[in-house]
């Protein structure tokens, strides 16, 4: 038997690593695929010596990963030093399963099938949890966000709960296709994974059917400075290139620069509430202020607001005299002329956002609109972050995002997952993206994209009344089962009775894992 894996096994590696390229949260998703590519890779994988294996797998996750960065236009050098943890992240759930599904596949199919969609959810996880990069990128789950009906189970699991789902029908794939249909064991394991897939789609699709969201709605308007606007504005950014710079700039002279900008923001804000918005949403840094001025611009804001009884959530950018010379808030005035909340972003973008977050608490208030609250673009990438809403009970999740195009598709489909993790309804204006509203169940209700709409409005009813969830009061504790029960199968995989260890049978080119007494239908490569 020849020692070097067989051609027909890097056919398989090449097959997955191109398909996983559209699918993997990025601009050019397919859905479908990202049931398919796990499938090859993990054919590959197990059937090939483990380095050399892991290796090729750690090959395709890395291509995926610069493939992402490439179509989010993220290909600056320090960015790209992201790649590295987050490739080897992408790798770290085939190969344990290399590791780990083996010995337990001999005879128990089950257990062996489970390891690779408890490693996937664990890997996001930590990845959501411990890092700053939150859910932006290699959540198998959220290549899903058009499957409604299936995406539903998000407001149990979380979206971690759709990524375990989708792996673990790709691992009994893969496990099918190892051992063949004549294995009874393997039959068994496959129509678990399917059946629990159909199960999780029909209660997701009763749901929709016979709980649908609250007929009451609330108009709500977002309102974003036109084109030509912000074109006025560039030219100042390019002169005072830094935030020291502006700061240190003439004041009066950057009020009138600022002026296009902020005149237009107030202006569509008057003429959406006088057509019937209760609410109004300006996206992320949408206005411009220096500190001192700050409180005039509210000032601006609470006129119109007064004048019109419209709820305002106001997004700016305000230059500091104190380093790092810039803070990122919403800033909600109420139609007496109130202000509900002021809010810093919680979540910078690393290395893009080099300034101190928030608190970290997302506001909520109560109003005649509904219960609303509030986060700031890439905000909404850290689910336990915007649990915060769903626990106190938010019936509007007001997000404003500041993107851009090669971004924008997948942000405006991760943020569909918190309104259906919370019961919120999600209204989420951005500037230089895709800005999208959605019930709590994740349908749209109003969507435009910035770069191919002249006038940067939305408008969308979205119901008044949201829904407790379970995930809302729960929290993340399906993903951390998962971690759990990943942890229980680690010693179970080198250990047992007496301390003996059984070698491996070798098949597939020196390929430890397929099971004794393999099945007719079990393939044999070299």
């Amino acid at each position: 038997m020849s020692p070097h894996p067989p051609l027909r096994r890097y056919s398989w590696l090449l097959a997955g690593t191109v398909l996983s390229l559209f699918a993997m949260q990025a601009a050019w998703d397919v859905a479908l695929l990202a049931w398919v590519y796990p499938v090859l890779l993990l054919r590959f994988s197990r059937t090939g010596r483990p380095l050399p294996a892991l290796l090729g797998v750690l090959g395709a996750t890395t291509a995926a990963t610069l493939v992402w960065f490439a179509l989010a236009d993220l290909l600056s050098p320090p960015l790209l030093l992201l790649a590295v943890p987050l490739a080897l992240t992408g790798a770290l759930p085939f190969a344990l399963d290399r590791l780990l599904a083996p010995r337990p596949g001999q005879h128990r199919p089950w257990r062996a099938s489970l390891v690779f969609p408890l490693a996937s959810v664990a890997a996001e996880f930590a990845v959501a949890t411990v890092t700053p990069f939150g859910t932006i990128h290699g959540v198998l789950g959220a290549t899903q966000a058009s499957n409604l009906p299936l995406i539903q189970v998000a407001s149990v699991t979380g979206v971690h709960g759709v990524s375990f789902l989708v792996a673990w029908a790709a691992s009994a794939g893969a496990l099918l296709w190892e051992r063949g249909l004549s294995d009874r064991a393997v039959r068994s394991v496959a129509a678990g994974a399917v059946g629990a897939v159909a199960l999780a789609a029909t209660a997701g699709g009763a749901r929709m059917v016979f709980a649908p969201p609250a007929s009451d709605t609330v108009r709500i308007a977002g309102v974003t400075a036109s084109l030509a606007a912000w074109e006025e504005i560039v030219p100042t950014f390019r002169e005072y290139d830094s935030l020291e710079a502006l700061v240190a700039a003439d004041p009066d002279e950057m009020r009138e620069r600022f002026a296009p900008v902020n005149d237009e923001l107030l202006a569509g804000t008057a003429r959406e509430a006088a057509a019937g918005a209760e609410v109004v949403l300006w996206p992320e840094s949408a206005a411009f202020t220096l500190e001192a001025d700050r409180d005039l611009l509210v000032d601006r804001v609470r006129a119109v607001a007064e004048e019109h009884g419209v709820y305002v959530n106001a997004g700016m950018s305000v230059y500091t005299e104190e380093a790092p010379h810039i803070r990122n808030q919403m800033v909600m005035v109420t139609p007496d002329g109130g202000v509900a909340w002021t809010y810093d972003k919680s979540r910078p973008i690393p290395v893009l956002e080099p300034y101190e977050p928030g608190e970290g608490v997302i506001p909520v208030a109560d109003t005649p609109a509904g219960r609303l609250a509030t986060a700031i673009c890439y905000d909404a990438d850290f689910p336990g972050l915007l649990r915060q809403a769903g626990a106190a009970d938010a019936d509007v999740l007001l997000v404003a995002a500041n993107t851009w195009e090669g971004i924008k598709e997948m942000h405006a489909r991760n943020a569909v997952f918190r309104a259906v993790e919370n019961g919120s309804s999600l209204f989420r204006q951005a500037s230089r993206g895709r800005s999208n509203a959605t019930d709590h169940q994740g349908r749209t209700l109003a969507t435009t994209d910035y770069f191919t709409t002249e006038q940067q409005t939305m408008v969308a009813y979205v119901p008044r009344e949201g829904v407790t969830t379970v995930y809302s009061r729960i929290g993340d504790a399906f993903a951390w089962s998962c971690l759990v029960g990943l942890a229980v199968l680690v010693p179970g995989r080198w250990s047992r009775p007496g301390g003996q260890r059984r070698r491996p049978v070798v098949l597939d080119g020196g390929a430890p894992g397929a099971h004794e007494g393999a099945s007719p239908g079990a393939e044999r490569e070299g």
